[in-house]
């Protein structure tokens, strides 16, 4: 049987060898630690703590704003120090709870649940959204949401998004390998959810150790299946994985639900299973810190609002001065022009490089040849070349006549681009100017 795989798609160079064979190591912050109330899609969390306030690990400090929102919780004992904007890791700055870390770690109690088999649907949806449970792939989306569709029996397809084909990044890939077990009882818990559902975990082929380990643990599991995914970038964009394991086609005026299935990333579903089983609320993700200028490549568990600098440090610091620092992956990673930003729910690396290949001045923009390698590359089947054109002249009209409004935003037309034009920077400012005038209408 083939790999499973979409057209279209790239293959740089994937850098997963400085961190794939760090195990993941607990690291627990030092000073203070920042929560900004925007960490996901919807309304910000409303603070209910003031300054002066004494809280423990794992104390709401914040609720959710709306039910498109999620709370907050200290991932540490200590002083509220001040409610104030601070910068997050796009360069904004965003309102945050500051908290001086007294270093005891002193915990709240949790509730665990015993039999999760007991729990009525509704329950474990509330304890879901109360626990602040988001999507950790890149776009927060309060999962509670997404695990609560218009017609939940119409949902085929419950997909753990295992493809991690972002380069460098290796977070996803020791959770599987350390902690299989907690992956599988997350999924289980989500198909306790869709009466009809079939759980699939999508594996991309260059990780073979995962894939063994996760078919193990499911060859007498009916309604969970391992497959294969052919190495490929983006093979780990919602659409395309769909697509690749489904045969089904979403675009950007449909919602996976539209199209019978689910998609998770690997720490939203363990998440999920600490929030159900044991009462944890979201307070940690697993943060890979490499790149050719970091001294010590790791995958950490961290502490959401531990400082990157922290982890910088613990890393060994730099063993060259780096040209440039990413927040996520090099492809679809936000450029920081510094360390002093917390850990989000959705942080997942920071990517440290000793030469900055796209940097304008090694990197200048040529006139398009028309050779059509944006087109073959493009996995929404599009054409980003003549996309960037409508862009850089502000024909809106054009540009979604084109289906611009299609774009992934995975990077892979400017990756491939022999003259160097930056198509997808274009194409992105052009679908948030579009966007932003629909919203004003």
């Amino acid at each position: 049987m083939g790999l499973c795989t979409f057209k279209g798609g790239v293959h740089p160079y994937d850098g997963k060898d400085l961190s794939k064979d760090k195990p993941i190591r607990d690291y627990l912050p030092k000073g203070d630690l920042v929560y900004p109330l925007s960490q996901h899609i919807g309304a910000p969390a409303k603070p209910v703590v003031a300054v002066g306030d004494k809280v423990l690990k794992g104390q709401m400090i914040a609720e959710a704003g709306g039910f498109v929102s999620a709370p907050i919780y200290a991932s540490a004992s200590g002083t509220v120090k001040a409610i104030e904007p601070r910068r997050v890791v796009v360069g904004d700055m965003v309102n945050a709870i500051v908290l001086e870390n007294d270093g005891e770690f002193n915990e709240v109690e949790y509730q665990p649940t015993e039999d999760i088999t007991v729990l009525s649907k509704e329950e474990i949806l509330k304890k879901i959204q109360n626990a602040g449970v988001v999507g950790m792939g890149g776009a927060g989306f309060p999962t509670h949401v997404k695990l609560s569709p218009k017609e939940p029996d119409k949902i085929d397809y419950i997909i753990a998004n295992c493809a991690e084909c972002e380069p460098y990044l290796t977070s996803d890939y020791r959770r599987m390998l350390e902690e299989p077990e907690k992956l599988i009882e997350g999924m289980r818990i989500i198909l306790s959810l869709f009466d009809n559902a079939k759980g699939i975990f999508g594996v991309e082929d260059n990780k073979p150790d995962c894939i063994a380990k996760l078919s193990e643990l499911v060859k007498d599991e009916p309604r969970m299946e391992v497959k294969s995914l052919r190495t490929k970038y983006p093979q780990g964009s919602e659409r395309q994985l769909i697509y690749a394991v489904t045969g089904r086609a979403i675009n950007s005026t449909m919602l996976p639900a539209d199209a019978g299935c689910i998609v998770d990333n690997v720490d939203t579903i363990v998440s999920i299973y600490h929030a159900v089983k044991f009462g944890w609320p979201l307070m940690h993700r697993i943060v890979t810190v490499t790149g050719d200028a970091v001294a010590e490549p790791q995958n950490f568990r961290a502490a959401i609002g531990t400082n990157f600098a922290e982890l910088v440090e613990a890393a060994g610091g730099f063993k060259v001065h780096p040209e440039k620092i990413i927040s996520g992956g090099p492809m679809m990673g936000f450029a920081m022009f510094g360390l002093d930003v917390p850990v989000v729910k959705t942080s997942s690396a920071l990517l440290a490089m000793s030469k900055d290949d796209v940097a304008a001045s090694t990197q200048e923009a040529t006139a398009c040849i028309n050779c059509g390698r944006c087109v073959e590359a493009c996995p929404s089947r599009i054409v980003p070349s003549r996309l960037a054109d409508f862009a850089e002249h502000y024909d809106e009209e054009m540009f979604e006549k084109w289906h611009g409004m299609e774009c992934v935003e995975c990077g892979s037309c400017s990756y491939t681009c022999p003259a160097k034009r930056s198509l997808a920077h274009a194409i992105k400012s052009m679908r948030r100017t579009i966007l932003a005038n629909k919203r004003k209408k």
